[in-house]
């Protein structure tokens, strides 16, 4: 079954859009704490398509995708109880207990580390601002994580895209269908781990 192959050929288009820059900060915000596609999804494209502004397009979804984890980090500190039933039924609540446990068993700097690994995982960046919000990560500590883990991560996407060029495009375009269910197969994994082999 094709479903990433047409969602990235919808996103080239969405990318050529005079709003393309709205719609990728609109996503990066959105996404820290609820969306549930990344921004990459629009930032790949969009570098392909205009390999000069590499460096914009990530600044841009680095700078609205802290903001919105800030959203995240308070929805986590304040509201997370509220939150529960209807994590739940999105089937969350697992990975995010279970990261909240590994948090709250380590230190300051092991969980600075912990948050700028988890920048560059495919761990839906919600999930991380959440449980840091539930935990009490202190504030500057969560936002310079998540600059340092996230920023690596659309700055490498975005220098690799433009160094690649024609050839970048055409191989993600040939093995998206595999590097998308293969992301989706390491979520997966992930849950399982923290659900059922974690203790």
């Amino acid at each position: 079954m094709k479903l990433f192959k047409p969602l990235y050929e919808k996103a080239l288009v969405w990318a050529k859009h005079p709003l393309a820059e709205r719609y990728l900060m609109g996503i990066s915000f959105v996404e820290a704490f609820i969306f549930p596609l990344m921004p990459e999804i629009m930032l790949a494209p969009m570098t392909l398509a205009k390999p000069e502004r590499w460096a914009r397009y990530a600044s841009l979804s680095l700078l609205f995708s802290t903001l919105g984890s800030i959203i995240g980090y308070l929805m986590g500190h304040y509201g997370f109880e509220l939150l529960r039933p209807l994590l739940d039924d999105l089937g969350w609540l697992p990975a995010i207990d279970g990261y909240v446990a590994k948090l709250r068993g380590l230190g300051g700097w092991e969980v600075f580390w912990l948050l700028v690994g988890g920048g560059f995982l495919p761990i839906p960046m919600k999930i991380i601002a959440w449980s840091s919000g539930i935990v009490g990560v202190p504030i500057w500590a969560f936002l310079a994580a998540m600059i340092v883990g996230r920023g690596k991560r659309v700055y490498l996407l975005c220098g690799a895209i433009r160094l690649g060029g024609e050839k970048a495009e055409q191989t993600v375009h040939k093995w998206i269908e595999w590097i998308g269910w293969g992301l989706l197969a390491l979520v997966v994994l992930a849950v399982v781990y923290f659900k059922f082999l974690h203790h």
